[in-house]
């Protein structure tokens, strides 16, 4: 099984994490963000994989190092549950609609973080989430998980529409690049290797 736990403690934030990429049964989110609880659960669910996330936060100030230290922490969780990444598709694209939106997200765990993302919010708060913080977590995400991410929300009104689809399409997007194929012998790159 490709499993990963971890405890990181801060000044800010403590948070207690695991992932479990081959059974997605069980998930369980806490971060304390009510609206950031929910996209981590469709990230999880669309992407059918088991996560549990307890989150201790400095929320009295905002919600800023909660969601930028998760994404920290599942970054290093995904990598470490890949282990030497043997067999995986490495790549993945999702076009997620949700209603009159459309979030497209394209990924390669090459061992290369980069994040390109190109979306817009009209809302800049759903509940106590700050929507300007979907690109802070996708960039601590990415750049821990060593993944190359491209997210983009193509058209849409609705923030929240938005925002769902392009969590939704991650998922999706994470499941298609973590499966084993059984095609692919060793790493999926011409150097042998991804670190």
């Amino acid at each position: 099984m490709r499993t990963a736990t971890k405890k990181r403690e801060t000044f800010e934030t403590k948070i207690q994490a695991s992932v479990n990429l081959d059974d997605g049964s069980i998930v369980k989110i806490n971060t304390g963000v009510g609206f950031f609880d929910h996209m981590l659960d469709l990230f999880a669910r669309h992407g059918r994989i088991g996560m549990e996330v307890n989150v201790d936060g400095d929320l009295h100030i905002d919600s800023h190092h909660t969601v930028e230290d998760v994404g920290i922490v599942l970054g290093q969780l995904i990598r470490e549950a890949l282990g030497d990444k043997i067999g995986i598709n490495r790549y993945g694209t999702s076009y997620v609609p949700m209603d009159e939106s459309l979030s497209r997200v394209v990924l390669d765990i090459s061992g290369r973080p980069f994040l390109v993302f190109q979306a817009e919010f009209n809302n800049p708060k759903l509940g106590n989430f700050d929507t300007e913080l979907v690109q802070e977590f996708l960039q601590a995400f990415a750049f821990q998980a060593g993944i190359t991410l491209h997210v983009e929300v193509l058209y849409g009104d609705n923030t929240h529409h938005k925002i769902e689809a392009i969590f939704k399409a991650l998922g999706r997007a994470l499941r298609e690049a973590i499966t084993k194929n059984p095609e692919i012998k060793g790493v999926n790159s011409t150097k042998g290797l991804i670190e």
